[in-house]
């Protein structure tokens, strides 16, 4: 408080507590200091101090709307898939895919990137994938690019992309910096972006990505502009999957 900061999350909170139902807040990380981002210090001061339910629009940590959003997708993509004529059962296509597995197999490859960015999305994706429970889930990237093992928990974790895209029906695209030496570049090979090539080592599969997306650096034009990205699609289900989470408590506070 004797530096630049003019109020405290202490006293603005509860004003803010008191002029809303819900607070929605976005936190941005350091990338310095990964005990400090990683606490999650300001979103649980203003769970604290706020008095209402607080929904996290992305943190330094998680992004857990994002994936919701994307768990959406893929049960929407499997569904439009089964051709819409009762041959979906629990979100899976009933007898299985083309390759013979009972369940999906969703990548989430590493792509390059000009600049740091945090590991949230990546955290929460594979949080998220790994808690659904219904799908082959595998993680690819360059070494020394681990996200936090406490969401990672239960995939397969490899270094080869070639290897990991082998039969995949979807592959989630997106950047991250270090997490063990915190927030640093140590990659930027270009040969992890993905291409058409590399999109037919799949099984036909659909490409996602978060957005927004640094076209010809970490996606190609080829596979954003093709059939087989669904990235548009994802991006408009974030509107259904926050009315989703809204209305769930609002409905619990009435």
């Amino acid at each position: 408080m004797s530096g630049n900061t003019v109020e405290h999350v202490k006293d603005a909170a509860p004003v803010m507590g008191n002029y809303f139902d819900i607070l929605c807040i976005r936190t941005f990380p350091s990338l310095k200091n990964k005990e400090d981002d990683y606490s999650e210090l300001y979103i649980k001061q203003f769970i604290k101090y706020s008095g209402i339910p607080v929904v996290s629009l992305e943190s330094a940590t998680l992004h857990p709307l994002q994936s919701l959003t994307d768990i959406v997708t893929i049960t929407e993509s499997l569904a439009a898939d089964a051709g819409g004529h009762g041959n979906i059962e629990g979100g899976l296509p009933v007898g299985g895919f083309r390759t013979g597995r009972p369940r999906p197999k969703i990548v989430l490859t590493w792509a390059p990137h000009v600049k740091a960015l945090p590991q949230c999305v990546g955290n929460s994706f594979a949080q998220w994938i790994n808690a659904w429970g219904k799908a082959d889930f595998v993680i690819t990237h360059p070494e020394d690019y681990e996200l936090d093992p406490q969401f990672t928990k239960g995939a397969t974790i490899t270094h080869n992309q070639d290897e990991a895209l082998k039969d995949a029906d979807f592959v989630y695209v997106k950047n991250w910096s270090t997490y063990n030496d915190y927030g640093k570049i140590y990659c930027n090979d270009p040969e992890w972006m993905l291409t058409n090539k590399k999109l037919r080592l799949t099984n036909h599969a659909k490409v996602m990505h978060c957005l927004p997306v640094r076209r010809n650096v970490e996606l190609s034009d080829e596979v954003l502009d093709s059939a087989s990205s669904i990235v548009t699609r994802e991006a408009s289900n974030r509107v259904w999957a926050a009315q989703a989470v809204l209305a769930e408590i609002l409905r619990h506070k009435a």
